[in-house]
């Protein structure tokens, strides 16, 4: 079974000048073929998110009459746009809405339905993306629409900019991508108004970026991220987030923009296994956007030097959104006219910068959370998550059902990169049930096609065992496919073994359930509302690759070693030497350190080839 929203890098979507023309020269046949007799050019099936779809579809016809001056597209532009201005702009308070400060305010505002009351929840960000749907038109309205329709949608715009931030709550869903959103269509409105009004707008757009999305950042692996519904980053909405960025800067110069935006996809860069997977985030676990992500993971790849379009996208929406029979539905269609405007283009190569949450070379690759544990693992092709036992989840050593891997102080990491290999060592205090403290020494080593884990920490008590992940999805090529089983050696005993229990909270990677699947249904709140990372942390058991400890490691040591991405035996070696841990095997030779460090407390490692 593939997952379904996982699909292809997104750089690898056409990307020229001509695939663009392409695709609005499809929108603007089916629009025309669509268009009713008031100038709906709403998708027949669309019922959520329809306050602006209509509009959007209007800002690519417009967009394709700059690039094409087809004779058509006037005329088509000036009904449908008389359709929003008619029928889809709003005024009266909707029954039930829970956000507003201003009662009756009699300020314009887009519906997340039509329907008075049936689902009002929706209408701020449906408000965002009509207001970003508008400005799109105006910045084309010249020489297309006359002076009179013209100044009616600029008033409208400026009004929805006032319900926004004046008759509501700002932000009230805690979601960073439609904050900022808001922000990109307050700037971008600006332009379009006398002084004496945009300089205003500008400055409070500015403003509520600074104190209502800037100053609420969580932190997040070493990184300040916009939130998103309530977590610190989405895989589905934080490379839209960038996207966001990455317009606001284009559109107004001011830096923030940029430095945020930098961070932003560093830290995308750093969870991105190099395949392209990533999974986890308080809206949707696995579920991807794609042509909403192309403009901010393209702009900002360009200004970090790498490879952020190595992103896997639903590349059933490769340019716009669309329903279930494939026709085009205009909702975010001002990230189509923004990704066509910029003209920059991929960088794909992956950067040489070492990340503290990142090992990566080749085809191998680990992201690690930030306690430094892993939390995606890639090697052979396949990706591991954090495997769960006894409602603990990570990878580490286990000893009477207690995983060793979350820390009691500092956690220091060292990288080494020699004769092409990459190396991280993490050294992590953690404490056990016996109230022992003890230090967990994790090597990671990968010559760009296997990876190599070494683990050691202080005599463990019973029969302990290295939680080594739980192995759940593959690479097929064009995509990503769920898996049970691993390519994956251990030079002690090794178990692959599934949860002997039923029911929601134990996950069996054998089962056709996914991931988001599995998380949803143990969230708290219904789905698409609840947080699948926190349903995800009541999971008791899953799937697991439990690795034993090596027979002759050191007398005082428990030490496992396994290495992802190959099935051929493992042999590795563990023994003392003057300088730590010296580490062996047919690859490389690597020796670690004393927990204590060096002499300013940083971690030891040494790395070569093994050449004898």
């Amino acid at each position: 079974m593939h997952l379904p929203h996982q699909r292809g890098p997104l750089h690898d979507l056409p990307d020229t000048p001509e695939a663009y023309d392409a695709v609005l020269a499809d929108v603007t046949e089916q629009a025309l073929a669509r268009m009713t007799p008031e100038g709906n050019l709403e998708h027949p099936d669309c019922v959520d998110d329809i306050g602006d779809t209509s509009l959007g579809v209007t800002s690519l016809l417009a967009l394709a009459w700059q690039r094409t001056q087809d004779p058509r597209l006037p005329e088509a532009v000036r009904r449908s746009l008389a359709f929003h201005l008619d029928e889809r702009v709003h005024t009266e308070d909707n029954p039930g809405y829970p956000n507003l400060r201003v009662r009756n305010s009699g300020l314009p505002y887009a519906r997340y339905t039509l329907a008075a009351g049936a689902h009002p929840i929706g209408d701020w960000p449906s408000t965002v993306w009509a207001l970003l749907q508008a400005v799109n038109v105006l910045d084309a309205a010249d020489g297309l629409v006359d002076d009179a329709q013209r100044a009616r949608l600029l008033d409208v715009a400026h009004g929805y900019w006032r319900w926004l931030t004046k008759a509501t709550f700002f932000n009230p869903q805690e979601a960073g991508n439609q904050a900022i959103g808001c922000v990109v269509g307050g700037l971008m409105l600006a332009r379009h108004l006398p002084p004496a009004e945009g300089d205003p707008v500008r400055r409070e757009a500015l403003r509520l970026y600074e104190d209502e999305i800037r100053a609420h950042r969580v932190a997040d692996r070493g990184a300040l991220l916009p939130p998103e519904h309530g977590g610190a980053y989405d895989n589905n909405y934080g490379p839209i987030s960038l996207s966001f960025l990455a317009q606001a800067h284009l559109v107004s110069g001011e830096e923030v923009f940029a430095e945020d935006g930098d961070a932003l996809a560093r830290y995308i860069d750093a969870r991105l296994t190099n395949g392209g997977f990533d999974n986890g985030g308080p809206r949707y676990s696995e579920q991807h956007s794609a042509f909403e992500s192309v403009l901010g993971l393209r702009y900002f790849s360009a200004r970090i030097g790498s490879d952020l379009g190595r992103y896997r996208g639903d590349s059933r929406w490769a340019r716009h959104a669309v329903k279930a029979d494939g026709g085009v539905d205009g909702h975010f269609a001002w990230m189509l006219v923004w990704q066509i405007q910029d003209t920059t283009r991929w960088h794909r190569e992956p950067s040489r910068a070492v990340a503290r949450h990142q090992l990566r070379a080749g085809t191998v690759s680990v992201a690690f959370d930030d306690r430094m544990t892993p939390s995606v693992v890639e090697a052979g092709g396949t990706y591991y998550l954090a495997a769960a036992v006894n409602r603990q989840h990570g990878f580490g050593p286990v000893t009477d059902g207690f995983l060793l891997c979350r820390p009691m102080g500092e956690v220091r990491v060292r990288d080494v990169r020699a004769d092409g290999l990459a190396a991280k060592l993490v050294t992590k205090p953690v404490v056990g049930r016996d109230h022992v403290l003890r230090h967990v020494r994790s090597l990671y080593v990968t010559d760009g096609t296997s990876l190599w884990t070494t683990v050691a920490v202080e005599r463990l008590d019973g029969t302990p065992y290295l939680l080594a992940g739980l192995p759940y999805a593959e690479d097929d090529g064009d995509r990503v496919r769920r898996t049970a089983h691993a390519a994956v050696s251990c030079a002690g005993t090794l178990r692959l073994t599934h949860p002997d229990a039923e029911g929601t909270e134990h996950f069996d990677a054998r089962a056709e359930l996914t991931q988001e699947q599995a998380a949803f249904a143990l969230a708290e709140d219904p789905r698409g509302y609840g947080n699948p990372d926190e349903g995800w942390r009541h999971l008791i058991s899953s799937t697991a690759l439990e690795a034993g400890p090596l027979r002759d490691g050191p007398d005082d040591l428990h030490v496992f070693a396994v290495r992802y991405g190959s099935a051929e035996p493992c042999a590795v070696s563990v023994e003392r030497s003057p300088e730590g841990l010296t580490v062996r095997t047919d690859t490389f030779t690597a020796v670690i350190g004393d927990p204590a460090g060096d002499a300013h407390a940083e971690p030891r490692l040494t790395l070569r080839a093994t050449t004898d």
